[in-house]
């Protein structure tokens, strides 16, 4: 029963993908692509950290249990100084308040290099 499942999402996924390759024409020009600036990954800054939660509270200590000093909300950006565990010890950029917040809500994203 499985293996027809995914055999008939194969075959509908080929069906919806071939008018698209034909819609191409063959008297097309290919585009031409502007090379890049050659730079590596490593000499670029270091990507921002941004909430990933509704909301997450900056403590005062690297516990949950520790006083509350402000809140940071999602897509947030601020800066990470160091890390205990699972804990971050940071800057809110707005507000200037400094404390730790929890790794589990906040995330770096991450850049790819084709290089």
């Amino acid at each position: 029963m499985r293996s027809t499942r995914i055999a008939i999402s194969a075959a509908m996924l080929g069906a919806l993908a071939v008018p698209m390759l034909s819609a191409t024409t063959a008297s097309a020009a290919p585009a031409t692509v502007a090379a890049a600036p050659a730079s590596s990954c490593s000499s670029l800054p270091p990507l921002p950290y941004e909430v990933h939660t509704a909301a997450v509270t900056i403590r005062s200590k690297a516990t949950t249990k520790s006083t509350a000093l402000g809140v940071l909300y999602r897509s947030h950006k601020f800066t990470v100084h160091k890390k205990s565990g699972n804990w971050l010890y940071i800057t809110d950029s707005s507000t200037g308040v400094k404390g730790w917040v929890s790794g589990t809500y906040v995330y770096r994203d991450v850049r790819m290099c084709l290089n």
